[in-house]
């Protein structure tokens, strides 16, 4: 009996995981770069790219990203550490949503951060798979 995990598609996705995710991190890192730029050039419809729901739902894509793609390449090939340094962006992006959108920038730099080092766990995993 042939199970799901196992047909050439889903096998297909699950290798490009990690990859779509980098993908992703890179298009967040663009929206917090366009956001602060298109902010600073027109501030009265900077409302909507940092409506606090934008950035709650794109933290709740992110971490099902991870907890997909570097969960299962714990079980692919064993490593740990991809997991645990794309857990440590996962925790900088979520804590970088705690703090105000005062127009100081922090929050858009340790969101940077966050996504730079989630995307850096997705590249290490990418890497062990191969």
């Amino acid at each position: 009996m042939t199970t799901l995990a196992h047909t050439p598609a889903v096998r297909w996705i699950e290798q490009r995981f990690d990859t779509m995710a980098i993908g992703l991190s890179g298009l967040c890192m663009v929206h917090c770069i366009a956001s602060s730029v298109f902010i600073a050039l027109a501030s009265t419809a900077g409302g909507l790219l940092l409506n606090p729901l934008f950035h709650e739902i794109g933290l709740t894509i992110a971490i099902g990203f991870g907890v997909f793609a570097l969960g299962r390449g714990i079980f692919t090939h064993g490593y740990m550490m991809p997991a645990v340094v794309g857990s440590a962006g996962l925790g900088t992006m979520a804590g970088a949503i705690s703090l105000p959108h005062d127009g100081s920038g922090m929050e858009t730099v340790w969101t940077l951060i966050g996504v730079a080092t989630l995307a850096l766990g997705h590249d290490l995993n990418r890497r062990a798979a191969n």
